[in-house]
């Protein structure tokens, strides 16, 4: 961390000399003021940010501008000479760009502040200058810096420049945060403490996994070097669908973990809106997220999402098709991994259904699996009462997993309610007419 502030603190010491003679002669040249401060050598440091510089070639004008997003965050006084006042017109210079915070009290660059550094008056290299915001430019292509939309009507080079949060983390503290749950990002990273070989799924649900988990691990290698990137599109969807308490959660977070990515759940409740296009901006700003993370989306119960298209008999109906035609081009765009899981499968849009590279079904278990989970999920601090036989529990009753483990949980509970470790045949079989009567059913 000392390295990485000394390598820091040069390249700020740099961009304050660069504001300081741009702002004492604002009509100079830029060119001159850069040629005569070149950027600090880096040659054999190996801090994160001169790891960083060098990792992407940062030229000096790609350089000084991420040194300038980062500056708020870490020396916003750097800045203040942008405060300066012309004498002619009695308010802020104009070319100096700038925005004010909501809470932040300090000067918030812009693209304009980019373009009076790099370039002020000289309009080619002002032109120039804006390639370091276009899509196709690595700042972009990376998620690294960004100008924020300017209000309609206003140049946009007015934008603020951001630099994205994960960067500002890494360059500071040389750790890549995960992202929280936001409305800009309405997901939450899911785990589990459970192992894949705690997975109890029929050996045709385990098959279809296999190939789920081999296109993560070997999507570069079968796109790059077996040069099928020419032939396939990037990216992976899936569908899980089955009754609830199947597994279908469990096994996307057990994915993830397998191989070693983050799995985020997208919080329903605050993607889908009522208001006509928030659900694709609010599912935007996950997509555009996640793109650069290799995380796994999982959409639970997506066919509130994703579900049918109906014929179209108000200007709702045709707003609700609309959204879920862009749903069913963005998650194809989509270079991740999404899965989506449903009860059902039928309610799935057929458009859906098409574009799936695999749909793995998690059935109700069959006895021996209902056995096998009965006998994981009880702690082995606890014992069945003589005479409660868990294998005739397991053949009688049809459970899901989930509902078992509502079962142990409420065993248990009795149990130590009184003191003891003894789950009792009669407390097992009154858990088990509770899941059945919330199915609707009766023992």
């Amino acid at each position: 961390m000392a390295a990485n502030a000394a390598a820091l603190e040069r390249d700020l010491g740099w961009l304050g000399e660069v504001i300081v003679e741009r702002v004492a002669d604002p009509d100079g040249s830029a060119a001159a003021v850069l040629t005569r401060l070149p950027p600090p050598d880096l040659d054999g440091d190996a801090s994160i940010f001169a790891t960083f510089v060098r990792h992407y070639e940062l030229d000096p004008a790609e350089r000084l501008t991420v040194v300038l997003a980062l500056a708020p965050h870490v020396r916003p006084e750097l800045l203040d000479p942008f405060f300066g006042q012309s004498a002619a017109s009695g308010r802020g210079y104009t070319e100096y760009g700038g925005v004010n915070g909501r809470v932040h009290g300090g000067f918030l660059p812009t693209g304009e502040t980019v373009q009076f550094l790099l370039a002020g008056a000289d309009l080619e290299r002002r032109l120039d200058s804006q390639q370091l915001f276009d899509r196709d430019h690595f700042f972009a292509q990376h998620d690294i810096l960004r100008l924020e939309p300017a209000p309609a009507g206003e140049p946009l080079v007015a934008g603020p420049l951001v630099l994205a949060d994960e960067i500002v983390d890494y360059l500071t503290t040389g750790r890549l945060r995960k992202p929280d749950y936001s409305r800009d990002f309405p997901a939450k990273l899911i785990t589990t403490e459970m192992e894949w070989s705690d997975l109890v799924l029929p050996p045709s649900t385990l098959d279809q996994l296999r190939e789920l988990e081999a296109w993560i691990r070997h999507e570069r290698e079968l796109m790059e070097d077996w040069g099928l990137a020419r032939r396939l599109r990037p990216g992976y969807t899936s569908l899980f669908y089955g009754p609830p308490g199947t597994g279908k959660t469990l096994t996307a977070t057990l994915l993830g973990k397998r191989v070693d990515r983050d799995v985020y759940r997208i919080a329903l409740s605050s993607v889908v809106s009522k208001y006509i296009g928030e659900t694709e901006k609010n599912l935007e700003r996950v997509f555009d997220r996640a793109e650069r993370m290799e995380c796994i989306l999982f959409f639970d119960e997506a066919d509130a999402l994703f579900g049918k298209r109906t014929s179209v008999g108000d200007a709702h109906d045709r707003y609700a098709n609309q959204e879920i035609s862009y749903l069913l081009q963005r998650v194809e765009d989509f270079e991740g991994v999404v899965i989506l899981a449903s009860n059902f499968r039928s309610l799935i849009d057929d458009a859906f259904n098409r574009r799936f590279q695999s749909v793995v079904h998690f059935p109700v278990p069959d006895a021996g699996a209902r056995e096998r989970l009965w006998r994981a999920s009880l702690s082995p601090r606890s014992r069945l009462e003589d005479g409660a036989d868990i294998g005739a529990i397991a053949r009688e009753y049809e459970l899901t997993g989930g509902a078992i483990m509502n079962v142990v949980r409420y065993v248990s509970l009795m149990a130590l309610s009184e003191g003891s470790n003894v789950i009792r045949g009669r407390e097992l079989v009154g858990g088990i007419r509770r899941e059945l009567q919330k199915e609707g059913k009766t023992l």
